[in-house]
């Protein structure tokens, strides 16, 4: 699984240029990875989401906006096909948010049941 990160309020300041660029980028992407990529997708702003926790057997509690308050957050995730991790690093290499003018970055991560 490839897990893009980035700076949220980067991502929000983002010119109309820059998001063309991005999305470029993830089309060439997709070119080159072709059927290795089996899902993806972007994700709404952390300002709009949910979570949802326990603690020590109390019943789960709803709190609005994202888990942690970090500036950096996950917006958007492939799952990926690949022989090895050597593989998923190279295909990941390729995206965009790995060579930003701001902060972000891709994280890789072996998916260890599906589902």
């Amino acid at each position: 699984m490839l897990l893009i990160n980035g700076d949220r309020q980067a991502w929000a300041d983002m010119s109309p240029e820059e998001e063309a660029r991005i999305t470029e980028g993830h089309r060439a992407f997709l070119a080159v990875a072709g059927a290795a990529v089996l899902d993806g997708g972007e994700l709404d702003a952390p300002e709009r989401a949910a979570s949802v926790r326990s603690r020590h057997g109390v019943a789960p509690q709803v709190t609005e906006g994202p888990f942690t308050g970090s500036a950096e957050a996950v917006g958007g995730y492939y799952i990926l096909e690949a022989a090895d991790l050597d593989e998923a690093v190279r295909l990941a290499s390729l995206l965009p948010e790995t060579s930003a003018p701001y902060r972000a970055g891709v994280e890789v991560r072996q998916l260890l049941n599906g589902v």
